[in-house]
């Protein structure tokens, strides 16, 4: 893989004053990496500057501009692949998507490339100094385009694959969403009858006089708990997620856990598993087909797996075939990859169209991880009425159980 030029001169955002040949005052900003540069731009244009300097950055790294989003970057691509297909020049078409663009983050973005790519500079090496919004697979497609002069065909293949990366990872959004949106309003409105409810009943058991049932005392308890250390338990909740997220940035261990145990979940693991075997497909359809060598292409599918148990095996394929071995016979080995897959591989290697068996296998998974997340609700309601029916009717019966025991007494 190519790394980002760490000499590359660094672009800012300069703030000009000038006249014009007309002897007109103006102002205006320009993106370039020095004074003098950005000068000589303004000098092309007949604006002779008198004041050039660097634009201030916010304070405290504050921004009031818009969050440039991987759905902004898939769209941009769009743009760029429809533009080169119709014959447009790419700065002009980087120059027609910057001034289009609402987001003026993602504008100003553009502009910085544009600006970089008019002074001579490859786009491949330009998007590399922005790896926050184009990765490594980005760039290297970007760079294979280039130097086999197919930039069009390149950047349609990569709008597809970020258009088709970004549909299925809503998917993925939507599949997870439901279910936890549910248990957490459940676990919302136990608390709150819990806090607020219980105790009433409360009082109104303490003029029995008559030993209530475990059940109830029970529940009791736990209201005298929640009223009393409310604030604890959501302190203790919320310090438990945010050390559990740091486990998993810092320790490869609780990811490669997670990741395994995340899998196993009933009904959502299966769609986790789809997705994982259409992200491979796709990724590694576009970049063979791109002109990447299958090793590097493999390497790039196991970072865009999402799945450190795929991105693992994936590995270990890359490392099989480097030693000579079939893709099929090395996915075979993984033993996580389901048998049409690695015979549709294998009739692609054979054939010689590997590329193209690797799409239609991309377009199956993300098909059913498709119809998958439809199915999910119906699936899950039987599940999810089960829950509720246990925390909130159990509350219920507890509620009422001395009641019921008084009316026996009487």
């Amino acid at each position: 893989m190519n790394q980002p030029d760490k000499n590359a001169a660094k672009v800012d955002t300069f703030i000009w004053v000038g006249v014009s040949a007309r002897g007109k005052r103006l102002q205006g900003e320009l993106t370039g990496t020095s004074v003098a540069l950005v000068k000589a731009q303004l000098r092309k244009q007949g604006i002779t500057p008198s004041k050039v300097k660097r634009k201030p950055k916010p304070l405290f790294g504050l921004s009031s501009t818009q969050k440039i989003t991987p759905k902004d970057i898939a769209v941009v691509t769009r743009q760029i692949a429809t533009m080169l297909t119709a014959g447009v020049a790419l700065v002009q078409a980087l120059d027609m998507i910057a001034s289009g663009a609402k987001n003026k983050s993602l504008s100003k973005l553009i502009t910085h490339i544009a600006d970089e790519v008019k002074a001579g500079q490859p786009l491949a090496k330009s998007l590399r100094s922005h790896p926050k919004y184009f990765d490594e697979l980005y760039c290297d497609l970007v760079e294979s385009g280039e130097q086999s002069g197919a930039l069009d065909r390149i950047f349609d293949r990569v709008a597809l694959y970020k258009e088709k990366a970004e549909a299925l990872k809503s998917k993925i959004k939507k599949a997870m969403f439901y279910p936890i949106a549910v248990l957490s309003v459940a676990l919302i409105v136990t608390s709150i009858l819990l806090i607020f409810v219980v105790p009433q009943f409360e009082e109104i058991f303490t003029g029995f006089g008559a030993e209530l049932p475990g059940f109830t005392l029970m529940v009791l308890g736990i209201s005298e708990f929640m009223q009393e250390y409310w604030w604890l338990f959501l302190i203790g909740l919320g310090g438990a997620g945010y050390a559990y997220k740091e486990a998993l940035q810092r320790s490869a261990a609780v990811r490669h856990f997670n990741d395994r145990m995340v899998l196993q979940i009933p009904a959502i693991g299966e769609i986790l598993k789809k997705a994982a075997v259409a992200r491979y497909a796709r990724t590694l359809s576009t970049t063979f087909a791109a002109g990447v060598p299958l090793v590097n292409a493999l390497e790039s599918a196991a970072g865009a797996s999402g799945n450190i148990i795929y991105k693992n095996a994936i590995l270990d394929i890359k490392g099989e075939v480097s030693s000579g071995n079939q893709m099929n016979w090395a996915m075979r080995n993984a033993k996580i990859f389901p048998d049409m897959v690695v015979q549709m591989v294998s009739i692609g290697e054979e054939s010689g169209a590997l590329d193209s068996m690797l799409a239609k296998v991309a377009s199956i998974y993300e098909q059913e991880v498709d119809d998958a997340v439809d199915g999910l609700s119906s699936l899950l309601e039987p599940m999810i009425m089960v829950i509720l029916g246990v925390l909130v009717g159990g509350l219920i019966v507890a509620m009422y159980l001395p009641i019921f025991q008084l009316g026996t007494v009487i």
